[in-house]
């Protein structure tokens, strides 16, 4: 069979990777074509676009870049007709899948989406448009069965993607090695986002974060498609080592950790790392945030827990002062022993399924 793959992101990309190397495996005729990364290109798809083309986030910044995003539909809905799949697979992705899966359906082409738009959030309503557009949903929070199941749509719960990339995962055991990492140290990873505009928020706080623990190592998660300097003058520090695309390796060997809002958090916990996560947006974003966003938390640690695992240190609490407190309780004592206990229930609540293969053999059942 034939299957059209979107994802955006890295970690789209990485889950929708995943997704296609199972897909294969139960479909040994499986010819893919997807929007994505290099995890995708990898499994086996043919690359239509990589996803660093449209790495938009943001209310104002997708404004301005609307007629780019525009382009980039019509060319996916054109060659979506002449690929002529047996089915659409979105990824996440909200803003441009959705669009896509209305798209689909006027012209009927099948979809399934797995890992749903966190219609939850915000804009609840969305969720009939979704019911109303995808043939088949695989989420992968938990919670998300009982929110659609309010809208009288039974999904899928198919596991978390997340908990099979870590489970997978291969410690590099050379990593302080090779990246030159000083062993007398406790080593605090940083993982500022994989976006240039959350690099620019979060890094210049970070910085100073840096400059009040001089007794740790800081060492950043760092993404290959940006040059040097965007990690600005923070990589430069005594203190501070670059860790290139190994962000699990850096888990693996870290002892606490300041995360962006994302996936990374929830990584973070699954790999045992005490975290504080931080998050900055510009002024205008923020208030429309508020006004639109209907969960307590912006960590997925938090939200699958549905009470405060970690602490969230958001816009004008997050400064050096309340991360460096935050972090000093994480490293002993009983803040970390809470932190810890908290990543437990998370693993609970999350199952042992592993997502990949669950969703590739509902997809393919489905579609025989």
């Amino acid at each position: 069979m034939k299957y059209y793959v979107i994802s955006g992101e890295r970690s789209g990309d990485l889950h929708a990777g995943n997704l296609i190397k199972a897909l294969k495996k139960e479909d040994q005729q499986a010819d893919v074509r997807a929007w994505g990364g290099d995890y995708v290109q990898e499994a086996g798809a043919e690359l239509v676009v990589h996803y660093r083309e449209l790495a938009i986030m943001g209310f104002l910044e997708v404004l301005k870049s609307i007629f780019k995003i525009r382009r980039y539909l019509k060319f996916c809905e054109k060659d979506i007709l002449q690929y002529q799949p047996d089915v659409v697979i979105l990824v996440d992705y909200g803003g441009f899948n959705m669009r896509m899966a209305r798209f689909c359906k006027a012209n009927g082409v099948k979809v399934y989406y797995y890992i749903a738009p966190k219609v939850w959030a915000w804009n609840q309503a969305r969720a009939k448009k979704l019911k109303a557009t995808v043939d088949q949903m695989f989420c992968i929070l938990p919670f998300e069965q009982a929110f659609f199941k309010k809208y009288d749509w039974e999904v899928d719960y198919v596991g978390n993607p997340v908990m099979d990339a870590v489970n997978a995962h291969h410690v590099d055991e050379n990593f302080i090695s090779k990246y030159k990492l000083p062993t007398d140290k406790k080593i605090i990873a940083l993982l500022p986002g994989s976006r240039k505009q959350e690099l620019a928020k979060m890094l210049p706080t970070m910085k100073e974060v840096v400059a009040n623990f001089p007794q740790y190592h800081f060492a950043i998660g760092a993404i290959n498609n940006f040059d040097h300097s965007v990690y600005g003058e923070i990589a430069d520090l005594d203190n501070v080592s670059l860790v290139h695309e190994d962000t699990y390796n850096l888990m693996a060997h870290a002892q606490a950790a300041i995360v962006t809002s994302g996936t990374a958090t929830l990584e973070t916990a699954l790999w045992n790392v005490p975290q504080v996560v931080a998050y900055k947006m510009g002024k205008l974003n923020y208030e429309i945030g508020k006004l639109v966003i209907r969960v307590g938390y912006i960590s997925l640690v938090n939200l699958i827990a549905d009470r405060e695992v970690v602490k969230e240190l958001v816009q004008h609490d997050m400064n050096a002062e309340q991360i460096g407190e935050e972090l000093k309780q994480l490293m002993t004592g009983n803040r970390r022993t809470e932190v810890l206990n908290g990543y437990a229930e998370v693993r609970s609540i999350l199952g042992d399924q592993n997502a990949s293969e669950n969703t590739a053999k509902l997809m393919v059942s489905y579609l025989k």
